[in-house]
This record gives C-alpha cells, sequence and structure tokens, in this order.
C-alpha cells in the first residue's frame, strides 16, 4: 500500500488501523504438507490427492450421520479440518465457521436472549401440553390411526 510518503511505517500503520493487513493473512493460509513433499510437485500432487480423499471420506460419513446415530457435524468439521491442512479454501470456510460459532455464543449468553429463548421454550411446553390434555381429554389413550368417526 503506496500512500505517497517515503517512511516505510506509515503503510504498515495504516494496514493496522483498518485491521485488513493482508500479509499476515496470508502467511497462516497454504498448505501445511512437509517441505520435502511440497519440493516435487508430483508428489505435493499426490498429497493433496490423499488429503482430498481422506477428508472427503471424513465428510460423508459425517453426512451420513446426520440422519444416523452420530456426531454428524462434528465429523463433518473434522473432515473440514483435514481438508484446511492442504486447502486455502477449507482454511477460509473453518475460520469463516469459527467466527460464527463464537458470535451466535456470544448472543446466546447476552441475558437479553436467554431470557427470550426460555419465554419463548415455556410458551411452546405450555402450549404442547394444552393440546395433549385436549387430546387426551377427548380421545383418551387411542392412538390418532385407530380413531374411528366421532
Amino acid at each position: 500500500m503506496n500512500t505517497g510518503s517515503d517512511e516505510p511505517g506509515e503503510a504498515a500503520v495504516a494496514e493496522d488501523r483498518t485491521g485488513t493487513d493482508e500479509a499476515g493473512v496470508q502467511r497462516a493460509l497454504g498448505s501445511r504438507a512437509p517441505e520435502f513433499v511440497k519440493a516435487r510437485r508430483a508428489l505435493h500432487l499426490s498429497w493433496q490427492v490423499g488429503v482430498f480423499i481422506v477428508g472427503l471420506a471424513v465428510v460423508v460419513a459425517g453426512v451420513a450421520m446426520l440422519v444416523l446415530p452420530g456426531p454428524g457435524w462434528v465429523v463433518i468439521f473434522g473432515g473440514m479440518a483435514i481438508w484446511a491442512t492442504e486447502f486455502v479454501w477449507a482454511q477460509l470456510v473453518l475460520r469463516w465457521t469459527k467466527r460464527k460459532v463464537t458470535e451466535a455464543a456470544q448472543r446466546a449468553l447476552d441475558p437479553k436472549v436467554r431470557r427470550r429463548n426460555i419465554i419463548l421454550t415455556a410458551t411452546g411446553v405450555v402450549i404442547i401440553a394444552v393440546l395433549a390434555g385436549v387430546y387426551l381429554w377427548k380421545f383418551g389413550l387411542e392412538m390418532p390411526w385407530n380413531i374411528k368417526d366421532q
């Protein structure tokens, strides 16, 4: 960033004030493969294919666990973390996800939001209890598909 000044420190200070220090972001992103792997193109490409396949298998298992028993989201994020060891796009997705989860956790800890959530949950429980009571009063313990014309 050239501001027209001859002082080298001014550009760095200007970047720090805006919070867009691209050099710091770029240093943290990229392949974490060992240097001897990165030094050979064919080996690095094979490494990337292997990382992609392992990450894909873990993500697919996590997606299956969304409908089957198991910690689906945890496994999906584990697969994303595997991909993030090699691919910048996965690193950026994980950063975005971590930021959103942190923001949601902070919002959930807000006393106003907690009070609202408790009120909404209590209201929902009362409505469900009333509906269940009306059903039991009218039909008893009979299942809905066994009820004949009334």
